[in-house]
């Protein structure tokens, strides 16, 4: 009985290692996309 807990307290701890993964890959990819954004944004033109 408790191998079958502790295995299922694995499965899930296991997905949730992954899905934190996922998040993380995915946080780090949309930082970087909004970084190449703002270096591409065209700086304010002095005026007279």
């Amino acid at each position: 009985m408790a191998t079958i807990v502790f295995t299922w307290i694995g499965a899930v701890l296991g997905i949730v290692v992954l899905l934190a993964m996922a998040a993380g890959a995915f946080v780090v990819d949309f930082d970087d996309a909004l970084a190449a954004r703002t270096e591409k944004a065209p700086e304010g033109t002095a005026g007279p």
